[in-house]
């Protein structure tokens, strides 16, 4: 299973940015998926996951400015960043995790950098 991610890059507060994760190796079905980010310094933390019942959940920072999705006919998961701030400047991983074996995958990471 691989995960391609992308869509991250250098913008300004206010503005928005719209990540891309591609599921290569396996479908969607059965899993958690989700929307990790490591700023410099701090630990990764969760920004948002679509468990495999339905429903999301998301940190409280980024609750109502971003949205995360899922289009399994594309294995394709998407997280809309809008309004970002400084404070979201990470890298963003993207990550599945299957229900049934527990395994995990990462993504690389994309690079989002808001700048003030």
């Amino acid at each position: 299973v691989q995960l391609q991610a992308s869509g991250g890059g250098l913008v300004h507060t206010g503005e928005s940015l719209r990540l891309s994760c591609v599921i290569s190796g396996s479908s969607l079905s059965g899993s958690d998926i989700g929307w990790y980010r490591q700023a410099p310094g701090k630990q990764r933390e969760l920004v948002a996951k679509i468990l495999s019942g339905g429903g999301a959940i998301y940190v409280a920072s980024v609750k109502d400015r971003f949205t995360i999705s899922r289009d399994n006919a594309k294995n394709t998961i998407y997280l809309q960043m809008n309004s970002l701030k400084p404070e979201d400047t990470a890298v963003y991983y993207c990550n599945i995790f299957y229900i049934q074996n527990s395994r995990t995958y990462w993504g690389k990471g994309t690079q989002v950098t808001v700048s003030s």
